[in-house]
């Protein structure tokens, strides 16, 4: 039995369509399935939960990030496996996990692919899937939020990048290395990442792998003006491990601060004044 749970709001209210599509070709294929709008944040959590104790085979997320990672919430310490079927603005997790972007393609992947054990993290308690942060990402989704009102796809996010690269302003992190020291730098972003993209298609974590049972930590230091055209170029190929400002490492677990900190967690910006992360490693079963 496949479940379908859907956010009709996601990629600007293409994904009702997306679920109707999705419900139609797994009717065809004779697939025993059933199809569930959600109604409001933290819904599709429920009905996670409801499937995994119904005993189905398989959820499938119809939405963006914060569909998925709500699902996983649902699912978690469950049997049923989890499908993602992109339907939302950015979809960055599904880049690292090899799922196709299109959604029909990204319906029969999972048709053809078993279910693979998959980590997760968990920041303060809070599951997350894809990468957590505090810095540039949660400033590039202020920017991004507001230019919505004026655009769609994934020219937010862009305009949020140009905007955070020249407007923003380093701040005091304290955290741990990769030799367990704490220490305190003026740093552009601090960030620890199961999966390697964020907003809509940075690869803030470039070698990230959502199968290794580590988190990658990424810790970018203040970045001088003259340097920040080239450091914009070298973000949207793909280059950031290589700046002289970029510090990488894994580790199982990493705790960072600072005042009057936001954190991004998979797209949603939450206040916390610290961070403890872990890898949770083979949290979930995810078609991929």
């Amino acid at each position: 039995m496949i479940y379908a749970i859907c956010n009709p709001t996601a990629g600007n209210g293409r994904g009702r369509k997306i679920g109707e599509q999705v419900k139609r070709a797994l009717d065809e294929k004779g697939t025993a399935s059933r199809l569930v709008m959600t109604q409001n944040p933290g819904h599709a959590t429920a009905l996670a939960q409801a499937a995994r104790d119904a005993g189905a085979d398989t959820v499938l997320s119809i939405g963006g990030d914060g569909t998925a990672l709500e699902v996983a919430r649902g699912l978690l310490g469950g049997s049923s496996a989890l499908g993602i079927i992109p339907a939302g603005t950015g979809n960055d997790f599904v880049k690292t996990l090899g799922v196709p972007m299109q959604p029909m393609l990204a319906l029969e992947h999972i048709l053809t692919h078993p279910a693979r054990p998959t980590d997760a993290g968990e920041m303060n308690g809070r599951l997350f899937l894809n990468e957590i942060g505090t810095g540039f990402d949660v400033s590039v989704l202020d920017y991004a939020l507001k230019a919505k009102k004026y655009c769609k796809g994934l020219l937010p996010y862009l305009y949020g990048v140009i905007q955070t690269l020249f407007r923003f302003q380093s701040v005091p992190i304290t955290y741990t290395d990769e030799q367990g020291n704490t220490v305190t730098r003026d740093a552009f972003v601090v960030g620890a990442a199961n999966g390697g993209v964020i907003g809509g298609g940075i690869r803030i974590a470039p070698e990230a792998r959502a199968d290794d049972g580590l988190l990658d930590v990424v810790i970018v230091e203040k970045i001088a003006r003259r340097h920040l055209i080239s450091r914009l170029i070298g973000l949207m190929k793909g280059r950031i491990l290589s700046f002289p400002e970029t510090q990488h490492f894994r580790a199982q677990a990493v705790s960072f601060s600072s005042p009057g900190m936001r954190v991004n967690v998979d797209g949603e910006i939450i206040a916390e004044a610290r961070v403890d992360a872990r890898i949770l490693p083979d949290a979930l079963m995810i078609h991929r």
